[in-house]
């Protein structure tokens, strides 16, 4: 009787101490981050509060765009909020006040998230080839292939124009400068025809000649375009130097 009490005085003792152990082990293990934490790290934000270096790229694009009138200082503050707010309205976008992964697209930034901005056609990066994609398709889907590169050797030849900005980015969201801006086709997901035609632009195919400019006849409303001197016509586009 006293060995089966013996021995079940120690079972109960190496229970006890396993209960132990096994309480201390899992209160030293790490928490795992919440899966929806852990992607929320994968792409920073922008907003009101925000300063750096993303807020002050951000104040400057607004501001050559026309959206924001404040100083360019990298701290964003109400003028900044209310300035992104309008850009995304004009875009599609949520008017949030902050600039998140679509924004951040966009503005023709990667913001720190996960988009690469790897190397693409022409030395442009995969970022510049994406949103020249989409202005592509937004602009020209219906045209030939030749008239859709066209129309990304337009925006390439006003990068390097010194009259207008200098990136894909600011050409494309200039004030005014394209119909599918405005109506917030520029948000369409491109094609796989849209983006090979940005990638020939970028390598360096122009169908224009130099064209600076670009227009349907049929649709066109400012007695300015007619102005430009035609260089050549390609489907339902007129283009123009």
């Amino acid at each position: 009787m006293k060995k089966w009490i013996r021995a079940g005085v120690l079972a109960l003792s190496l229970a006890a101490a396993f209960s132990v152990f096994t309480a201390f082990a899992v209160q030293a293990a790490p928490a795992e981050e919440p899966p929806a934490l852990a992607r929320a790290a994968e792409c920073a934000v922008l907003r009101q509060g925000s300063t750096g270096s993303d807020v002050k790229t951000v104040q400057q694009k607004l501001k050559r765009w026309g959206y924001y009138s404040g100083s360019v200082d990298g701290i964003y503050g109400s003028k900044t909020k209310a300035a992104v707010e309008w850009f995304q309205r004009k875009n599609g976008l949520k008017a949030d006040g902050i600039v998140g992964s679509e924004t951040f697209k966009a503005l023709g930034m990667s913001g720190g998230s996960s988009e690469s901005e790897g190397s693409s056609a022409g030395g442009y990066t995969n970022a510049d080839t994406y949103l020249l994609a989409r202005c592509i398709y937004a602009e020209a889907r219906g045209e030939s292939y030749t008239g859709q590169v066209a129309v990304g050797a337009v925006v390439l030849n006003r990068v390097k124009s010194p009259n207008f900005p200098n990136t894909i980015s600011g050409v494309i969201y200039q004030r005014h400068a394209f119909t599918a801006v405005s109506d917030g086709q520029i948000n369409l997901t491109p094609d796989q025809t849209a983006i090979n035609a940005a990638k020939d632009a970028m390598n360096g195919w122009d169908p224009t000649y130099g064209c600076l400019y670009y227009y349907n006849p049929v649709t066109a409303t400012s007695a300015w375009i007619y102005s430009r001197q035609t260089v050549v016509t390609i489907g339902k586009h007129v283009f123009a130097i």
